[in-house]
């Protein structure tokens, strides 16, 4: 998917909700264990319900790997089923040395047909290169992240430079607003205008709102860009909305409420 494919769908639905697929079946409801794979009977129904609201879908690849081979298949079959005109990220947070990059890059471009993999720069740019020789495919550095522990290496300074800040420097001396997006958590609000300085037209994939009480006023006060520039990722507050046998409808109320949010925040 292209820049402009991507602002296109933001523009016409009037919302840049991202939807996590953390499918675990511990937590899906029960009636859907009869099936021969309940996580992809339950990724399609959620997909069914909500793909007019959101602009993407972000599958956490453990997920999905954590159950072996029909996990996979879930996963594959799952990125077929999103439609071609909402933006699939694979949030595998890859990162090695570039032959083994390139094997990533296969697996989750071409094989599978993601239109955007996470991936973690700390093994440096070489580990990011491969997959930015795909056309019309998308990096998604880690850059300043939502949990506790980000702390322990994210804010190291040298020369006074905080280590987020030096990734997404030197992430845009490879890329460009086409094809790089860095992850910002929600709960860093107080981050985002020191980080739009720096990369003022990119992308930034925001998780943290809803279940871990990110503040969404405040990341797209700080956060937006002329062209939206944000993919705000919710997950458990919509797929887990309900465990009963309305698990779709009430995962579309609490979609549609925060694209609502969104709507009036952003347009």
């Amino acid at each position: 998917m292209t820049y402009h494919q991507l602002v296109e769908q933001i523009q016409t639905k009037k919302s840049c909700l991202c939807i996590g697929l953390d499918t675990d079946l511990d937590k899906i409801p029960p009636h859907l264990l009869q099936y021969n794979n309940p996580i992809l009977e339950f990724n399609k129904a959620i997909i069914d319900a909500t793909h007019d609201l959101c602009v993407a879908y972000k599958p956490n690849i453990a997920f999905y790997e954590s159950y072996g081979a029909k996990g996979w298949q879930a996963l594959a079959t799952t990125a077929q089923y999103i439609p071609n005109n909402l933006f699939k990220i694979a949030d595998a947070k890859r990162g090695d040395i570039g032959n083994t990059a390139q094997q990533y890059a296969k697996a989750f471009f071409e094989t599978m047909n993601f239109d955007a993999i996470t991936l973690s720069p700390y093994m440096g740019l070489d580990t990011i290169a491969p997959f930015l020789a795909y056309k019309n495919k998308w990096v998604i550095v880690l850059a300043l992240t939502s949990n506790n522990g980000a702390k322990d290496f994210q804010f190291v300074e040298e020369n006074g430079i905080p280590l987020y800040q030096t990734v997404i420097q030197k992430s845009l001396a490879i890329g460009t607003k086409e094809n790089t997006m860095f992850v910002v958590g929600a709960t860093k609000e107080d981050y985002f205008k020191t980080i739009r300085k720096i990369c003022p037209d990119n992308f930034l994939l925001v998780p943290g709102i809803g279940a871990q009480g990110g503040d969404l006023q405040a990341v797209i006060a700080n956060g937006k860009t002329k062209d939206v520039g944000l993919l705000i990722n919710a997950t458990r507050s919509i797929i887990y909305a309900s465990n009963g046998k309305d698990f779709a409808e009430k995962a579309r109320e609490a979609a549609l409420q925060l694209k609502n949010e969104m709507e009036v925040l952003l347009f």
